[in-house]
C-alpha cells in the first residue's frame, strides 16, 4: 500500500470527561496516514482516483469540532470512520494529540493511535 500522510491538523474541540474541558474546549491535533493504491491516479493524473487530502482534512477538522465525546479513543475512531468513507482509502492510521490534557504533572503530549481498515 502507498501512503498519503497529513500531520498536524488542528481544530478546537470540547472533548473530555471533565466539565471544564467540555465548557472551555481545547486544541486537538491529528496526524493521519491514509493507505491506498496511488497507481490509478498516477497513471491517469486524475484526482478522483486518489484520496483528496484537502477534503479529508476539512472533514477531519469538522469531526474534531463536532459532537463532543469523553475519550480521545472515541474521537480517533470517528475520524477513522470518516476517512474510510473515501472509496480509495483502504486503511488509515489516526493519531489524536491532546497537548492540553488535564494532567497535574509536567508533560509534552498525550496521544492515542489507532489503525483501522475496511471490514
Amino acid at each position: 500500500m502507498d501512503r498519503v500522510t497529513l500531520r498536524g491538523l488542528r481544530a478546537r474541540g470540547h472533548h473530555g470527561v471533565f466539565e471544564r474541558e467540555r465548557a472551555e474546549g481545547q486544541t486537538f491535533v491529528v496526524d493521519l496516514v491514509l493507505f491506498l493504491d496511488t497507481r490509478p491516479a498516477a497513471a491517469t493524473d486524475d484526482l478522483t482516483r486518489t484520496a483528496h487530502y484537502g477534503v479529508i482534512a476539512e472533514e477531519v477538522t469538522a469531526v474534531i469540532a463536532g459532537d463532543p465525546v469523553d475519550l480521545i479513543e472515541t474521537l480517533a475512531q470517528r475520524i477513522a470512520d470518516q476517512c474510510l468513507k473515501h472509496g480509495t482509502v483502504e486503511e488509515v492510521e489516526v493519531t489524536v494529540h491532546k497537548p492540553d490534557a488535564p494532567i497535574t504533572v509536567p508533560f509534552d503530549d498525550v496521544t492515542v493511535t489507532i489503525h483501522r481498515g475496511r471490514t
